[in-house]
């Protein structure tokens, strides 16, 4: 059985210093009514701003280090994220990883819950679900009319972020898994890694503002339909064949009942539903053209996490207790 009093705690940052101190304050505090320790794995973002000398500063009861990983430059918090996951599954494999945001979005308070439900089911990955969303109401209305477009698109209903404990045979699995690369929530469920779930509330940032903009939401969001590509291209193929199937049915019908004199349509009725039909061929020659598409591209060769990923990565940076180590594939566990 995994041993769930040491863990590892990922998170990506971006230029939110001061939402991570404050973060670290509150783990240090959470974990330590549960008597947990933790090491924290900072993954530095290709960040502007330069990382305060006091980050590490007021740590002293459960997070007993705290690395900071510099990579190279910007690559998002999925990437950061998947970068750090390789980093943590070649130097500390035996270990729980925890993963959460570092602005404060994920609750500390939550973490003794999520690690209770762990230490239940430790052969399983524990997400928290969301159950109450603080955005503004355009933000939700839309985050619905995503939810629907996603069940619609690949059968699988949005409840889960990042915030989540990973066993570490999981971790095993995720490191060459390509699709990590895109998405991690989404990666998990196209490895068929089981996981369960349990209900948290989402917290409000601790510090500053989101540097997430509408058009990077999007992103991250198509980012997660990409991974069920496959999936994705053969509903709309379906989709796109039973609608040519009914313009088609509406088209004969229409013609024997204007031949029959039995009902006569509107004039340019089958004009419309002609021009329908043509319409949905090409959805479904377009549907088919990208299902082949998209399953060429699964047999070629793909980025795989574990064999890629450390090429992004500049430094490794202790800086609690305050050390400097240069990164290396050979180098010694953290």
């Amino acid at each position: 059985m995994a041993d769930t009093h040491r863990i590892v705690i990922v998170t990506p940052v971006f230029d939110d210093w001061e939402a991570l101190a404050l973060l670290l304050r509150a783990v240090d505090k959470s974990l330590s009514t549960i008597q947990v320790q933790a090491h924290v794995l900072v993954v530095e973002d290709g960040s502007f701003t330069a990382m305060p000398a006091s980050l590490g500063n007021g740590l002293s009861a459960a997070i007993e280090s705290v690395d900071v990983l510099h990579l190279r430059r910007n690559l998002g918090h999925q990437r950061a994220i998947a970068v750090g996951l390789v980093y943590i599954h070649e130097h500390l494999p035996d270990r729980p990883v925890l993963i959460m945001d570092s602005d404060g979005e994920d609750r500390p308070e939550d973490l003794p819950r999520l690690i209770a439900a762990f230490r239940e089911t430790p052969e399983q990955i524990v997400f928290a679900a969301r159950r109450k969303r603080l955005e503004s109401f355009v933000f939700r209305v839309f985050y619905r009319l995503y939810c629907l477009l996603h069940l619609m698109l690949t059968g699988i209903r949005v409840e889960v972020g990042n915030f989540s404990i990973v066993p570490a045979a999981a971790l095993e699995r995720l490191a060459v898994a390509s699709e990590l690369w895109s998405h991690y929530a989404a990666a998990v469920f196209r490895a068929r890694i089981p996981f369960r779930t349990i209900p948290a509330d989402r917290g409000r940032r601790l510090a500053g503002r989101s540097k997430m903009r509408f058009a990077s939401l999007v992103a991250h969001g198509l980012s997660a339909i990409s991974v069920f590509g496959d999936v994705v291209s053969v509903r709309l193929l379906v989709s796109a064949a039973l609608f040519i199937a009914a313009a088609f049915g509406l088209i004969v019908t229409g013609t024997a009942l204007r031949f029959t004199g039995t009902f006569r349509l509107p004039d340019g009725a089958l004009w419309l539903m002609t021009a329908l039909a043509v319409v949905c061929t090409q959805a479904v020659i377009m549907a088919f053209v990208m299902a082949f598409v998209v399953h060429h591209a699964r047999a070629n060769a793909t980025f795989i996490p574990e064999r890629d990923a450390p090429a992004f990565v500049k430094l490794r940076e202790r800086i609690y207790p305050r050390e400097l180590y240069l990164y290396s594939r050979k180098a010694a566990a953290l």
